[in-house]
This record gives C-alpha cells, structure tokens and sequence, in this order.
C-alpha cells in the first residue's frame, strides 16, 4: 500500500511538473512573439505591408559578403544551416558572393555581412541603399547607417517583398581564446535565429535565475566599453545564453509546422497549445542529434518532463 501511495505520488507529481512546463512554455512563446507591428517608420515614403513568419525564410539562400567567415564561423554558419533544413523541411543554401550585397543578385535572399575589426558602416549604408532600391523599401535617400552594436541583424518590408540584412563581428585572429570564441558564436547564433524565427528579446532581470530562451537577456551598460575589450565581451557572454536553449529549438520546430499566417497571430500560440506534446518529442529528437551540439548552450534551463 505504502510502495502504492508513493507511485501515485510521483505519478502526480510528474504531471503538476509537465503541465507547470507547458503553460511556461506558452509564456515565453507570448513574450517572444506577441508583440506589435509597427508599420510606418519616420521618414519613410509609405506605410510597409509587414508579414511576419520565419517560414517565409524557408528555402531562401544565405549570402556572404564582406569578410570570408572565419573557421568558427563558419561552424556555427553550417551547424545553423543544417538545423534550419531538419526544421522547415528545405535547404538553407549559402555563397559568399564578394564585397557588396549588390553581389548577391535578387531572390529570396538574407544578406549577411561579416567583419572584424572597425565596424565596415559605408558599406552597411550601400548595402541598405541596394535593398531599398530592389525592394521599395522607402527608406530615406542620402542617408548614412552605422553599426550600433556588434551584431544586428534588420528585416525591412517593401513594395517588392521583404529583406533581410545582418552584419555580425566575427574574430579577427586565427585562433581566439575561449572568452572570444564564446562571444562571436553566441552573437552570430542570436542575430541568425531572431532572423528566422522573428523572436524578440525578453528581458531577464532576475540575475540568479537559470536562463530558458537565447532571447532572454539581463541588463548591462556596456556603452562605455570597447567592442574589442574583454570586459564588453564577458559582460555580453554573461548576460545572455551563448547558445540556443531547449525551448530555442522548440520554436523553430513550431515556427516550421505552426498553420497560421503570422506568428504574432494569437492563433500561434493556441496552435503550441495544442500541438506541444508532438512539438516536445521533435524537439527532444533535434537537440539529441549531434550535428546541432555546437549550437546549444549547456546550461540553460531544460523545462521538459
């Protein structure tokens, strides 16, 4: 009798666990990708038709200029890449196509501009100046964009369809040292999965709490630090998960198989709702095969049964 109350109770206990898990899960999913459009921007010619869903990314090509990626780089570009096509299904082709974005032709395309060093802004504000022109995007002419952190990444929506632009630093030396490899992966993985998935950033401000979503993140002033500096570099490390969680990759898998026409839909979160149980085992399967280890950040809270 007793051995019988006590299964009865982990029984009971498993399943308070799992249900406290899936409604955390949908939480995060609210936070992440519940926010509002916004669909004019100052100084530009017309209001955009913006449409938001990672699966129009499915498919598309990635393209490289500026730098070559660098070996790690490109580890992290391959690893993505692969887990971009287990997820949506599709291929995610990739080329480096030289110096400019007008070198990387028209189609569905996502522009991604490396560097190390000084941030390379003249040629951000051509590659932005070429988008608009293909894509009506109606951005201001004569303008001049600057990097405003060492990795950002841009969706703009035009009368010709959408765009998408990222610049990333990457390390600028052979061999960087743990502190550095950490932190260009980590800001390479963040610009690329936003960039999919169309996640937003959910701030952290408890600091003692384990991080669940490489969207969280805790609040540091770094504007008085040096991009090269390691203190900016431990203190970005520090406050965000340098790799994709658990629930990361739930996501996408959601973003994937989700049969609504945005993700900032409410339909997308009752859509999770429904299909957690199957999205939870593709998950689990994902995070288990090895090409996608090097993209997952270890210490981030499971939230799983």
């Amino acid at each position: 009798m007793h051995r019988l109350i006590i299964s009865l109770l982990l029984v009971l206990g498993i399943a308070a666990e799992a249900s406290a898990n899936r409604a955390r899960y949908l939480e995060l999913a609210r936070r992440g990708w519940g926010y509002e459009l916004r669909t004019a921007l100052p100084g530009r010619a017309f209001p955009a038709p913006v449409h938001i869903n990672g699966r129009d990314l499915a498919g598309s090509s990635l393209c490289v200029v500026g730098d070559l990626p660098h070996p790690s780089s490109l580890r992290t570009l391959n690893a993505f890449r692969a887990l971009i096509e287990h997820t949506f299904g599709k291929p995610l082709t990739m080329r480096h196509a030289g110096r400019s974005a007008e070198q990387c032709g028209f189609g569905r395309t996502v522009i991604l501009r490396l560097y190390s060093g000084l941030p390379p802004n003249r040629a951000l504000t051509a590659d932005l100046d070429w988008m608009n022109r293909v894509h009506e995007l109606g951005l201001p002419k004569g303008s001049y964009y600057t990097a405003t952190s060492p990795a950002m990444a841009q969706t703009f929506f035009g009368k010709r369809g959408q765009g998408t632009h990222i610049m990333v630093k990457q390390p600028a030396f052979p061999r960087p040292d743990a502190l550095a490899t950490a932190f260009y992966k980590s800001i390479l993985i963040e610009e690329l999965f936003q960039s999919f998935t169309f996640g937003m950033d959910i701030m952290l401000f408890d600091r003692s709490a384990a991080f669940e979503t490489k969207l969280q993140e805790t609040p540091v002033n770094l504007h008085r630090l040096s991009w090269e500096s390691r203190d900016f570099m431990r203190a970005l490390v520090n406050s965000n998960p340098d790799g994709l969680c658990f629930f990361d990759v739930f996501m996408l898998h959601a973003v994937a198989q989700a049969p609504v026409d945005q993700t900032v839909d409410p339909e997308f979160i009752s859509f999770i709702d429904r299909a957690y149980d199957t999205l939870l085992t593709r998950t689990q399967g994902t995070v288990a095969d090895p090409r996608f280890a090097d993209l997952l950040a270890p210490g981030c809270a499971r939230l799983t049964p």
